[in-house]
């Protein structure tokens, strides 16, 4: 078993009976997190009186515990796997695709999965990505949110990512979304130019309340002004010059005007009319449309867009025959 002074098995002494199993393994096994031995309780690799348990198993006086696992959690690598693409654009340098709302980019240590990323479906496709990243985000120059689609740059080779990633980091790479927001904005056009940190209450949150934050500058403009039996809504065009994590979503949050669908910055999940008639948002209406860059290789100016997808032009649309 890895680990130094990792014990494999555990007698229950008389002043532990009754205390849960989690927890009686948390305060004999100090060197492993709390997080770990719930992942291996929940992985059947620990065994009381040879069984499987649960967390709150209650235990005896003389039980036998043994632990399976290691006390470490393997680590995260991509791995190819069979799923459909959108590649907008592909040489021997790079790829563009364009992502579907609900795929993560690449697995973390949070991720409930490692399965059905967009790196295990860019390994299967194109064999080979940059190493840049690591084995956990090969190819990744950029991200998206699991529940944003559209475009997205990969590098299939080293150089290619390197000289990406300067392109991000001096900000001359131009990104263009399109969101649909609740309510009419009060200007035809603006810019956002808060600061955005973690939020320190609720920890998947972004805000632009607190201290200490990051620069973020997006710019929208109105396209069009919806009146619906749903409400007011307006369609935006913004281009961002940072990259923080949820900007465009924060941001917009941050002037009362969260995205549709988006759950997490105030948005209802669904929508409802005067009526009770109601309409269901499965995911937040952003989508990454446009990008702009110069190839890393030649040097030549490279712009791709592509569409909203189907399930936003008929939210729109229904929004607007309403």
């Amino acid at each position: 078993m890895a680990g130094q002074n990792f014990p494999t098995k555990l007698t229950v002494p008389a002043e532990h009976a009754g205390g849960r199993l989690d927890r009686f393994l948390v305060s004999q096994v100090p060197e492993v997190s709390r997080a770990r031995i719930q992942q291996l309780i929940a992985g059947g690799q620990v065994k009381v009186n040879g069984d499987a348990a649960k967390p709150s198993l209650r235990l005896r006086e003389g039980d036998q515990i043994e632990l399976l696992g290691s006390p470490t959690p393997p680590p995260l690598k991509a791995f190819a796997e069979k799923i459909p693409l959108d590649v907008v654009y592909e040489d021997d340098a790079l790829a563009v695709i364009n992502k579907p709302a609900g795929m993560v980019v690449h697995a973390g240590a949070g991720a409930r999965s490692q399965s059905g990323t967009l790196v295990n479906a860019l390994l299967h496709r194109f064999g080979s990505l940059s190493d840049v990243g690591g084995e956990l985000r090969p190819g990744i120059v950029h991200r998206l949110d699991k529940d944003t689609s559209g475009l997205i740059v990969v590098a299939k080779t080293d150089l290619a990512h390197r000289r990406l990633a300067e392109q991000f980091s001096r900000r001359t790479v131009k990104k263009t979304y399109i969101a649909l927001v609740h309510g009419w904005m009060k200007q035809e056009r603006g810019t956002i130019t808060s600061a955005i940190a973690r939020d320190r209450i609720r920890r998947t949150r972004m805000t632009t309340r607190a201290r200490g934050g990051r620069e973020a500058v997006s710019h929208w403009r109105v396209l069009r002004r919806i009146q619906s039996r749903f409400g007011r809504f307006s369609l935006l065009e913004l281009k961002i010059d940072t990259g923080r994590t949820h900007q465009i979503r924060v941001h917009l949050a941050s002037l009362g005007h969260p995205v549709a669908g988006d759950g997490l910055y105030g948005a209802p999940r669904e929508l409802k009319d005067k009526s009770g008639r109601k309409l269901a948002l499965e995911r937040n209406f952003l989508h990454a449309a446009a990008i702009e860059l110069m190839h890393p290789q030649s040097g030549a100016p490279l712009r791709l867009a592509r569409p909203l997808p189907p399930e936003l032009e008929d939210l729109l649309s229904h929004l607007e025959r309403d």
